[in-house]
C-alpha cells in the first residue's frame, strides 16, 4: 500500500471537497450526540485540510496518519491548534484521552480486514474519555460492487493528469491503481501508487463497535442525516463510549 505519490497530488485532486462544510457536518453530529469541542482525534488525517477546519472551530486537534508524505504536506500548512503524529491507526498511541474521534473520507476502507477494523475501534475506545463521540464514514459493499467495480476514471487539472483504474476482487475488496502524469514545464512525468480499499457490511461494523465498548447512536447516508438504503454508497456512523476505562471512579 502506497501513498507517497498520491500525497503529492492529493490536494489538487480533491479540490471538489468542501472541507469547511464537511467539518461543520461532523461538528453538528458531535454536539448533537453529547460531544464537546475539546480534544479531537482526526484519525487518518492525510494532508490536514480537515484538521485545520476543526482547529478553527475551537477543537484541540491531534491528527494522525501513517503516511510521512501526507504529513509533510500537513506540516507545511498553517496549523495552529493542531498536533500531527505519524502513526498507523491500528497502532494508535495517544499521550492522553480524547473527547471526540473523527475518521473521514472512507479511511476505514483502507484497512485490509475486519481484524484491522476491530483493532482501530479498540484503540479509539482505549483512549476515549467517558461519553466521547466517535464519528466515521465507510464506503459500502454496494459501492464497491456497482460503482467502483472494474471502472476507470480520469481526472485532469493544469498540474496533473490522473488515471484511476479499479479491479474488483470480490468480497467487497477493490484494487486501485493510480497513474499520475505530472506537468514539469512542457514535459509530463509519470508516477504511480497502488492500494486496496475494502467495503464492509453495516452489521459487521456495528458488531465490532459494540464489542469495543461503543453505543451506536446513529447511522446515516453520508453526508446527510437521512436513513440509509440498500443502494447507499457511503454510511456515516456515530457512536459513543458510555463506560470508558478512563473515567474517574
Amino acid at each position: 500500500m502506497g501513498y507517497s505519490e498520491f500525497a503529492r497530488y492529493y490536494d489538487i485532486l480533491t479540490q471538489n471537497i468542501d472541507y469547511a462544510l464537511l467539518a461543520a457536518y461532523y461538528d453538528r453530529l458531535n454536539l448533537r450526540f453529547g460531544g464537546r469541542r475539546g480534544i479531537l482525534l482526526d484519525l487518518a488525517c492525510g494532508t490536514g485540510s480537515l484538521s485545520v477546519r476543526f482547529a478553527e472551530m475551537g477543537y484541540d486537534v491531534v491528527g494522525t496518519d501513517s503516511s510521512p508524505e501526507m504529513l509533510d504536506i500537513a506540516f507545511s500548512k498553517p496549523h495552529d491548534g493542531v498536533q500531527y503524529l505519524c502513526q498507523d491507526m491500528t497502532e494508535l498511541d495517544m499521550f492522553g484521552t480524547i473527547d471526540t474521534a473523527i475518521c473521514a473520507l472512507d479511511s476505514i476502507n483502507h484497512l485490509e480486514s475486519l481484524d484491522d477494523v476491530r483493532a482501530v475501534f479498540e484503540k479509539v475506545a482505549l483512549f476515549s474519555d467517558n461519553n466521547a463521540v466517535f464519528i466515521f464514514d465507510v464506503n459500502t459493499v454496494y459501492k464497491h460492487e456497482h460503482i467502483l467495480a472494474d471502472n476507470t476514471y480520469v481526472y485532469e487539472t493544469d498540474e496533473v493528469f490522473c488515471v484511476w483504474e479499479n479491479e474488483y476482487l470480490g468480497n467487497g475488496a477493490t484494487d486501485i491503481q493510480l497513474d499520475f502524469f505530472g506537468r514539469d514545464g512542457e514535459i509530463y512525468r509519470r508516477s504511480s501508487d497502488f492500494f486496496t480499499e475494502t467495503g464492509f457490511e453495516r452489521r459487521d461494523i456495528e458488531r465490532l463497535l459494540k464489542d469495543a465498548g461503543f453505543e451506536i447512536c446513529a447511522v446515516y447516508e453520508y453526508p446527510t442525516e437521512n436513513e440509509p438504503t440498500d443502494k447507499s454508497e457511503k454510511l456515516t456512523f456515530v457512536a459513543k463510549i458510555v463506560n470508558s476505562k478512563n473515567s474517574e471512579a
